[in-house]
Formats: C-alpha cells, structure tokens, sequence
C-alpha cells in the first residue's frame, strides 16, 4: 500500500519539531535561514508533497472546482473544458469532471458525489431531462458558488454564461432561407432545455421576417439530445414521410446536426441534392464533410474560460455576492454548401 511522507516524518529524521517543519515549508520568517534550507532540501530529495485532504480540512478549501456535463465527447463541451482547465490550474484549483449523459437522476448523483469530495464550486449544464432545479437553489441559498454555462437554469438566481442562442439559430435559419429554401424544419433538444425555446425562437423569427409560416409538423425534439441513435433516425423518418417534406433541415445541436447528415447519408440521401442541411455543431472535421456543413459555431472554449473566472471570483470574494450577470457570447455562421440549393 502506497504511503506518503508526513511532516512528522521529515521532523524525526532531522531531528526538529514538527511545528519547525511546518513554518519551513511555509516560508516563516520566525524559522532560521539554515534550519529552513536543511527543511526544504530535504523534503525535495524524499519528494515530500502537503496533503490535500489535510489541508482542505485546515483552510476550509479543496481548491478544487466540479463540473457537470451531458458528455466530454460532445466537440461542444470538451472545447469548454479545455477552456475551463485553462483558467483553473493557472489559478491553482483542479478539476474534477462528470457526466450526466443527459440523465437527471445521474446529474443528481453526481452533484452529490461532487460535493462530497468538497469542491469549493460547481460549473454546471444541465441534463436535457432536469427540470427539478431544487438541489442548487439549496446550494445557493447556503452560499454555495455556483455558475450555469451553456445550459442555465432560467429561474435561479447566479451568474451564466451562455451562448446567444437566438441569433444564432436566426442566423442559420437565414442562410437557408437565403439559399431559397422555404420547407424547413427544425430539429432540436429537449423542450425542457432553455437553449432549445432560444435555439427556437430564432429558427421562427428568420421565418416570421421572410414571410414564411411556422409549420408544427416541422418542429422535433430529440429528448436524449442525438445520444440515442434510434431517436434521431425516427425523427427523421416522420419528416421525410410528411406529405409535404421539407426540403431543409435547420438543426439545433451538436451531436444532432452530427448524427443527422451520417443517418441521411445511410439511407442514401444526397445532402443538400435530396434535402439541405445546417445546424450548430463546434466539430473541427464539418468542413472535411462531402459536402462542407454549414455552421452554427459556439465559442466553446471562451465560454468555459469566462464561466470559471466567474466561479474562481465568487468563491474567492471575501463578501456574499448579490448581484449577479448572465453573459451572452455571440456566435459564428460559416457557411459552406451543406445549405446550398441546386446542388445535386
């Protein structure tokens, strides 16, 4: 069994107090220049590293921050994990990631096995199933540092940071409506989801402002998010058996937008000859795609850059913070000839 070195022990073999020891490695200047050189040198040649549990016990802090996550292979959120290492370890915390695969009962028990390893924070997005948002308003009424990304839960009061959904998906939509398209659904997340109602939202308005009408039949949620293959396939399936299919699809989420052009491709559709297609995907190969996908891009690493400068502030401030501020990130439209009409 493996067993760390202890102050007591560097303490014995020089011949010290543990108490000389411990203001050694802390840089005391109550501790002769030599008696700490002859400390810190030999905890260097037996690699002597502090405790983490000790000290966390003793200061109250693990330094350590938990995030909450539908799924790390999401393109989306591993660009905002990335980001969200980047400011962490450079501040001195680590982190400790999990994933919900878009479960509530699983988000559930992972805050509590997060909080039980006493992260000083949570970065959350939640699960296309959470509706029940009680365990954080909890948390945040205790003063317990919490910041939504991506994901937010509308009705809770701490800082977000998100993407803006709406011009995003208004901008996409636009594109195909710029291609000449008119027949066009959308596909997206859970309706429980915020990011689905804004994602939404802009689809209908790009259609409101060109004088097309909103077609019910052309609206489909996805509730795993496109983690469930046959969820996707079947979707799909309804809208190419409508009497009056469309002819594009605007679709509101990575993996869905993903998941969509490779079952149309199975089924020997051609894109965008048999029906168009653009959605919000943060995947770096979409451009190598035959043909190049039209994008909706998030930036995914700034957002979680800006979420974990949020959380390191709030559970650094010496004060319990009251006013707190949702950012909205812009994103990008690239368009390639995923969403061009004429193309067979």
């Amino acid at each position: 069994m493996f067993e760390s070195v202890t102050i007591k022990d560097i303490a014995k073999a020089l011949g010290v107090s543990t108490s000389t020891v411990s203001r050694a490695l802390n840089g005391s200047y109550e501790i002769g220049t030599e008696t700490k050189k002859l400390v810190l040198e030999y905890a260097e040649k037996i690699n002597y590293r502090p405790n983490p549990i000790a000290l966390s016990l003793k200061e109250q802090k693990s330094h350590s921050i938990g995030v909450v996550v539908c799924e790390v292979a999401n393109d989306y959120f591993s660009q905002a994990i990335n980001g969200i290492e980047s400011i962490a370890y450079n501040r001195g915390y680590h982190v400790i990631i999990t994933q919900t695969h878009e479960s509530f009962d699983r988000e559930s028990a992972n805050v509590k096995h997060l909080l039980s390893r006493h992260v000083d924070g949570l970065l959350v997005s939640l699960s296309a199933q959470t509706t029940d948002t009680s365990q954080y308003k909890y948390l945040l009424d205790k003063g317990f540092p919490i910041v939504f990304f991506d994901r937010a839960a509308p009705d809770l009061n701490t800082h977000k940071v998100i993407a803006n959904n709406f011009q995003g998906s208004f901008n996409g939509t636009e594109a195909l409506i710029n291609s000449g398209f008119t027949k066009i659904a959308h596909l997206t997340n859970s309706n429980n989801l915020l990011i689905s109602h804004e994602r939404f939202e802009g689809y209908k308005a790009a259609l409101d402002k060109h004088g097309i009408e909103f077609r019910p039949e052309y609206l489909k949620h996805c509730n795993h998010g496109g983690m469930i293959h046959d969820e996707v396939e079947l979707v799909l399936k309804e809208l190419l058996a409508l009497d009056d299919k469309p002819e594009a699809i605007f679709s509101g989420s990575d993996r869905l937008t993903i998941s969509s052009i490779s079952i149309l491709k199975k089924w020997g559709l051609k894109v965008p000859g048999d029906i168009a297609i653009a959605g919000f995907t943060n995947s770096d190969v979409v451009d190598l795609f035959d043909p190049p996908l039209t994008v909706v891009r998030q930036p995914a690493f700034q957002i979680g850059q800006m979420a974990t400068e949020m959380l390191i502030k709030t559970i650094e401030s010496k004060w319990p913070i009251e006013e707190f501020t949702t950012e909205k990130v812009d994103t990008q439209l690239i368009v390639r000839s995923s969403s061009a009409k004429g193309i067979v």
